[in-house]
């Protein structure tokens, strides 16, 4: 079997980079965004159950960090149809080794790469050039009562940013920061 993905890991367990492998000739290329039999490596193996596009107009907006609380807690494959985006995952996992440490990765519709976000992890992005699209293959549905996040601007996370000017929606820049007594999500 042809190979359609090189797999990175990360710093954080479980949290890995997709990178596609396009293949072309004169015409143009063809490129594979899921594989269910190549993604079983990477523990993906609950069937995808939506699929969901985002739109970000203004270059440094940040969506964001979001997740679901069992039993809706979701994996997520994202990736960047145009533009450029910082691409985010935070380890909520209740006892994970990497428990509150985030990784970010440069997801644009010229490098081929999907971040692969695990469930129990937080997700969020800010845009690094204007009208940015985003697709998502999400293995839970939207469930308005399990949904949940944190401030992505959070002290205790630190996430370093790359652009100066931060653009939050009213939503998430009213998210909750992560408090002394947090356990982390259970899964």
């Amino acid at each position: 079997m042809t190979r359609r993905f090189e797999i990175e890991h990360t710093p954080l367990r479980d949290f890995v980079v997709l990178t596609r492998k396009p293949v072309g000739d004169q015409r143009g290329w063809f490129e594979r965004l899921y594989c269910a039999d190549e993604l079983e490596s990477v523990n993906l193996t609950k069937p995808i159950r939506q699929i969901n596009r985002s739109f970000t107009r203004r270059q440094g907006t940040i969506r964001g960090l979001h997740f679901q609380h069992p039993p809706q807690a979701e994996t997520k494959l994202v990736s960047c149809l145009r533009g450029r985006v910082f691409d985010v995952a935070v380890d909520l996992r209740r006892g994970s080794s990497t428990f509150l440490n985030y990784h970010g990765v440069e997801l644009s519709e010229h490098n081929s790469k999907t971040a692969f976000i695990p469930k129990g992890f937080a997700h969020g992005f800010q845009t690094l050039t204007p009208d940015c699209v985003l697709l998502y293959l999400h293995t839970a549905n939207y469930t308005p009562t399990s949904e949940d996040g944190v401030h992505p601007l959070d002290r205790t996370l630190s996430i370093a940013w790359p652009e100066d000017e931060k653009f939050l929606s009213d939503r998430d820049a009213n998210l909750p920061s992560i408090l002394e007594d947090f356990e982390g999500v259970q899964l």
